[in-house]
């Protein structure tokens, strides 16, 4: 199996065009068409890290935060940095990095965090890319219509779902979409035999989806009609706000961060450790500079990592009280991620084993 198999199926769960601006995500070292047999998750690619693949016989990193941040200014390998990116060349090892696409995606990092704290009606937090969405229907003799509606979800289409079968409608010779009715399908070779599918793709899986249509589609030319819609945005955000099930004191709450987040210690920057909350808001990694915009989303606390002194006495002025965990709590990435490519895997038959890094790369330690 190449690099590209788990890249291309990742890429449609957390396209990498949600990245923030010069955020240096995607491949890092090696090749996407490499062939891998054993992939592992990582928060932070280190040597040590390093050392713990070649040990388990890795081909494949995956990482949350970029290895080459900063770019390598020479090849000295006096630098540990260089050395490390040395030893992954020579023992043929491929590492990619999923960062803040990974933060932004629905059903990404924040809605990890956000569900271990046990929140309820969750939203976005920081609104980022907004994502232009298409609507695709496809005409097709039914019998054809279940390895069409598998091909394009697999591509990256959200199925719609226009009736009680589930996922097709018989062909009546009208059309149901309001938008674009001068380019109704071709009437003329439809019949009852024929079905339709509609899905919902975003701009960034347009091609893989028009192209998977055209590989399942019975003979060469697919009768489809693509739409643009135009009332229709796919809004992505980093960090989530939503409620806690109950009210609780922040000193409370920041037991329960502690505890669910498995750390030894956090900062709490509050002024009354009594005071009652319930609507939290929550963004991993150095999210202080968004915490006004938490506080204009009626968050009574925020959770979040990395805070500067002087940003914590802004918070105080404001009286957003604030939970600082650490910048580790990401490593949520590593069972999540572990577990997702497995499932992955078992569908689609992929010969790769995943496994999660045992290697603990916070560089604090509480005494």
């Amino acid at each position: 199996m190449k690099v590209k198999t788990l890249v291309d199926r990742f890429e449609k769960f957390a396209p990498k065009n949600i990245a923030e601006k010069n955020d240096p995500v995607g491949l890092q070292i090696g090749s996407l068409d490499a062939d891998i047999h054993k992939v592992m998750v990582t928060l932070d690619v280190r040597p040590e890290v390093v050392e713990e693949a070649i040990e388990k016989d890795v081909d494949f990193i995956f990482a949350h935060h970029p290895v080459m941040f900063r770019p390598a200014k020479n090849l000295d390998l006096s630098d540990p940095q260089n050395a490390m990116y040395a030893k992954i060349i020579a023992n043929h090892i491929t590492v990619y990095a999923a960062h803040t696409n990974l933060d932004s995606a629905n059903g990404g990092l924040n809605d990890w965090l956000a569900e271990t704290l046990g929140l309820e009606e969750t939203t976005g937090l920081v609104p980022g890319v907004v994502e232009q969405v298409y609507l695709l229907t496809v005409q097709t003799p039914k019998v054809y219509s279940e390895a069409i509606r598998m091909s394009l979800e697999d591509a990256g289409g959200k199925l719609q779902l226009p009736d009680q079968d589930g996922y097709t409608f018989q062909w009546d010779g009208t059309t149901r979409l309001t938008t674009a009715s001068n380019s109704a399908l071709p009437q003329t070779s439809s019949s009852q035999n024929d079905t339709r599918i509609e899905f919902e793709v975003p701009a960034s899986n347009l091609t893989a989806v028009m192209l998977a249509l055209k590989d399942v589609f019975p003979g060469d030319n697919p009768i489809y009609r693509l739409v643009k819609l135009e009332d229709s945005r796919l809004q992505y955000y980093m960090g989530r706000i939503g409620n806690l099930p109950n009210s609780m004191t922040i000193l409370e709450f920041a037991n329960k961060c502690k505890q669910d987040f498995n750390v030894a210690g956090l900062r709490v920057v509050a002024a009354n450790l009594d005071q009652k909350i319930r609507r939290v808001a929550i963004l991993g990694g150095d999210g202080g500079k968004f915490f006004h915009l938490a506080q204009q989303q009626g968050a009574d606390v925020y959770v979040t990592g990395d805070v500067y002194y002087h940003t914590g006495h802004d918070m105080l002025a404001a009286g957003l009280p604030v939970v600082d965990p650490g910048h580790h709590i990401e490593q949520i990435v590593k069972p999540k991620l572990t577990q997702l490519f497995t499932e992955w895997a078992t569908q689609a038959d992929w010969p790769i084993k995943v496994i999660a890094s045992e290697i603990n790369t916070d560089p604090f330690t509480f005494i």
